[in-house]
Formats: C-alpha cells, structure tokens, sequence
C-alpha cells in the first residue's frame, strides 16, 4: 500500500448474544419478598413439555396456538400451562427459554451453565426455578447444579418431578428441592425423605393430612418441613377439580366479604 492510498477497512456484522429470560414474581411470591425483603426473580420453560416425571398435572399449551391439551393421568390442570395457553407472550419466552439451553447442552454442563449464568438478572438474592417446566434432563439438572455453586450467595429453589435425576447428585445448599408429589417418580420421596408439597383440593383436607399450606412459597424457599398447595390455575370444565376450584373461590370471597363487613 503506497502513502496515497487509503486503508481498508473491512466492516464484520457482529451477531448479538442471545440470553436466556427471566420473569418477575407473581402475587404469590410478592408475599415473600414483601415479608424477607429480598429480591426474587423467575426462571421458566414450556410447561409438560419439559416435565419427564408429571403424570397427575400434565398439560400442555401448543407452542404456536396455545391451545391446551392434558394427559392420559391428568387429575387436575397445570397452573403453567394455562398461563401460556392464555398469553402467547409467555409462550414466546419459554420456547425461547428452551431453545437456548438445548443447543448450549450439544456443548456440554459447563456450556449449559456458561449460558445460565451470563443470563442471570444483575440484581436477585432469590430464584424459583421453574415457575413452568422441570429439569428436562439429566445434563441440565447438572447444568444448576454448577450454577449455584458458582453463585453461592443466591437461593435457588425449584419444586420439581423429575426425581429419577435428584436421586443421582448431592445437592449443594443453596439449591432447595421440593418433590412434586403426583408424579411418576413419587416412590423416591419416600425412599429418600425429600421434603414434599403436596395439591389438596381444599384447606380442610391440608388440615386432615396434617399439612400447612404454604401461600407464599417460604415453605418451597426455606422450610424443612412437607406442605400443602392449594389448588388454583384453571381446570378442566365439570372436572373433579374444576368443581373444587369454584368452592375455594367461593370459601374465599365468602372470607373476603366477612373481613370487610369487620372492617
């Protein structure tokens, strides 16, 4: 190149880093933090299509048209799938969500957990893992497996069914596990003594099984001990617990009404 001439310069297109997507907490878990003053984030995937291990709760949403469609043992309708049945903005996300992580897993745990990682939200103390959605498989359980341990100072909690994965780690502590009960691996929660949460179709039932029910997910994040959910999302119309959703709600306005005329 002579003094005259100028220099070449060769423009490259950069390609953006796709990141995995996190949500806010729900009306549920604003209880939580409201009362530990923390923060808290969400992680979610495509309800029943990661689910190995559900059998009493699956559903699906489709990903293009959202419609929903149970399985064979389905006694009452995931709360998840009927989110992304509802708002195809969530849909988009989970498949997002799931996209990145299998073609990280084609790399390997450590790149799984390099994605994870990058991702996370700059400010949380806690994460519920899997507001939708399980671990899929077994590289990818042990993809948040070395995922908390890399961030020792942050909570992760997940309630999950895919059992038949959990049975073959050591936990670190600060990755809390509750087993789903109603899954196709419930023998292993009594094998092991995991702690356990447990759907009841009514409080009174809790109250017989001997069970607190947990309306703020303390018991899913901190506790030790099992506990129950109380049924909610939307069920199936004239299903057994479609029936017992419209009494909770009844119970529940019947207390409402009661609280104000207090008032």
């Amino acid at each position: 190149m002579t003094s005259t001439q100028e220099p070449v310069i060769i423009m490259t297109e950069t390609k953006p880093i796709m990141k995995l997507k996190f949500g806010n907490p729900n009306a549920k878990l604003k209880k939580l933090i409201a009362k530990l003053g923390l923060t808290l984030k969400t992680f979610t995937l495509p309800a029943g299509w990661t689910c190995p291990g559900a059998k009493d709760c699956l559903s699906r949403a489709d990903k293009v048209t959202g419609k929903i469609k149970d399985g064979p043992d389905t006694e009452f309708r995931c709360f998840a799938a009927s989110s992304e049945a509802t708002y195809p903005s969530l849909r988009a996300m989970v498949w997002h969500n799931l996209g990145l992580l299998k073609d990280s897993l084609v790399d390997g745990v450590d790149a799984c957990a390099d994605l994870i990682c990058a991702s996370l939200p700059d400010k949380f103390d806690i994460m519920r893992v899997h507001v939708g959605g399980d671990y899929f498989n077994k590289k990818y359980l042990q993809a948040w497996i070395e995922v908390a341990k890399r961030n020792p100072d942050k909570v992760f909690y997940s309630y999950s069914k895919s059992l038949h994965l959990f049975k073959q780690f050591a936990l670190p502590s600060n990755l809390v596990l509750t087993a789903s009960r109603g899954g196709k691996y419930d023998e292993l929660i009594d094998l092991h003594g995991w702690k356990e949460a447990l759907v009841v179709y009514s409080e009174q039932e809790a109250i017989d099984k001997g069970l607190e029910i947990d309306h703020d997910d303390s018991h899913a994040a901190f506790g030790k001990e099992n506990f129950a959910l109380l049924l909610h999302g939307t069920q199936p119309k004239g299903s057994t617990a479609s029936v017992a959703l419209s009494a909770i709600k009844k119970l529940a306005k019947s207390a409402s009404i009661s609280q104000n005329e207090r008032s």
